[in-house]
C-alpha cells in the first residue's frame, strides 16, 4: 500500500466531508482542510489542492492560496460545471475534474475523471480510485453528463425510494414498515449493482414473465419512466452547462 498523499482540502461541505472519510477510512491521502473562514495557506508539502467549494464562489476561495500552492502540485476540482480552463487563469497548474458521489465516505463511491495533463490523471487516479470506481471521460464536457447520471443520480435513486415508500402507505402499510422496505429495497439493488451483470440482468434475475415485478415494470415504463429519466438527465445537466456560464443561469 502506497504512502497517503498529502494534500489540502478547500471546502468541507458534504462532498468535502465525505471525501475526508473516505480518504481517512482507505489511507488513501493526509487532507489538510481549508474552509472559507480559514486564512488559507497550503502546507509546503502539498501534492495537490482539492476544490470542493461551491461553483458561484470558488474564485474569491482559491485566489487567497495562490502564493503558497507549491509549483509542481495538481489542482483536482470535484466541481459542478467549473471548466478546467477557468480554474487554469487563476491556478496555472495541471489540472484534473473529478465528479463523485457522496459514497465515498464509505470507499463505496463512483467517480468520473477528466483531465489532459497525463500526470494531473494519475494523481486523481491514486486519490480517488481506493474510495470509488473510476471511469476516464474522454472530453470534457462529458462530465456535465456524468454529474447528472452519477454525481446527482444517488439522489435520484433516493427520491424514487422515498416515492416508493409513499406509494406503500397509500396500498396499505405503516409509514415506518414502508420506509423500512423501501431502503431495503434500495440496499439490495446496490449489492446487485456491485456485480459484475448487466443492469438489463439484475432486471431479468427478479422480474419472472407474468409476475408481480414485470408486472409493477409494465406500470412504471407506461407512466413513463424513460421521459422522466430524460427530463432529470436533461434538466441537471442543464444547471451544470449554466454554473459554467454556458447559459444564464
Amino acid at each position: 500500500m502506497t504512502d497517503p498523499l498529502p494534500i489540502t482540502l478547500l471546502g468541507h461541505g458534504r462532498l468535502g466531508s465525505a471525501l475526508t472519510e473516505g480518504w481517512r477510512l482507505t489511507g488513501a491521502a493526509t487532507p489538510t482542510i481549508l474552509t472559507r473562514a480559514d486564512e488559507p495557506v497550503c502546507p509546503a508539502d502539498t501534492r495537490a489542492l482539492v476544490i470542493a467549494v461551491k461553483p458561484a464562489h470558488w474564485r474569491e476561495a482559491v485566489a487567497p492560496l495562490t502564493p503558497s500552492l507549491p509549483h509542481d502540485a495538481v489542482v483536482v476540482s470535484v466541481m459542478a460545471g467549473v471548466r478546467a480552463c477557468d480554474i487554469a487563469r487563476v491556478l496555472p497548474r495541471p489540472i484534473a475534474r473529478v465528479m463523485p458521489t457522496i459514497a465515498v465516505a464509505q470507499a463505496q463511491g463512483v467517480a468520473a475523471v477528466w483531465s489532459d495533463d497525463p500526470r494531473a490523471v494519475t494523481l486523481a487516479h491514486a486519490l480517488f480510485g481506493r474510495v470509488a470506481d473510476t471511469v476516464d471521460l474522454a472530453d470534457e464536457a462529458l462530465l456535465d453528463q456524468a454529474t447528472a447520471v452519477a454525481g446527482s443520480g444517488p439522489a435520484f435513486f433516493h427520491a424514487f425510494a422515498q416515492a416508493l415508500a409513499s406509494a406503500g402507505v397509500e396500498a396499505g402499510l405503516p409509514q415506518d414498515m414502508a420506509e423500512r422496505l423501501a431502503r431495503g429495497a434500495l440496499r439490495s439493488a446496490g449489492a446487485g449493482a456491485a456485480t459484475a451483470l448487466s443492469l438489463t440482468d439484475l432486471i431479468a434475475r427478479i422480474a419472472s414473465p407474468g409476475g408481480t415485478t414485470q408486472a409493477g415494470l409494465d406500470a412504471l415504463h407506461a407512466s413513463g419512466l424513460a421521459d422522466a429519466a430524460k427530463a432529470t438527465v436533461s434538466a441537471a445537466v442543464a444547471r451544470a452547462r449554466a454554473l459554467a456560464g454556458d447559459q444564464p443561469s
